[in-house]
């Protein structure tokens, strides 16, 4: 399971690497990755401080550090 979040977390990363912040959803829609997927691949990420997460308005925002 630990390698899934991994690989998950680097699409994660990728992805914001090039579009930028981005929402839960929109970075779900736009990638291969399931709804959990990209959940567990944020918590990864959060852990090691490479994320910043925002909030505008109702909307949170991942974005990378």
């Amino acid at each position: 399971m630990a390698g899934l979040i991994g690989t998950a977390a680097g699409v994660v990363w990728s992805y914001l690497n090039i579009n930028g912040a981005s929402s839960v959803t929109k970075i779900t829609k736009e990638t291969d990755l399931d709804a959990k997927g990209v959940q567990r691949a944020i918590g990864w990420l959060a852990s090691e401080g490479k994320l910043t997460i925002d909030m505008k308005g109702r909307t949170e925002t991942v974005s990378l550090k």
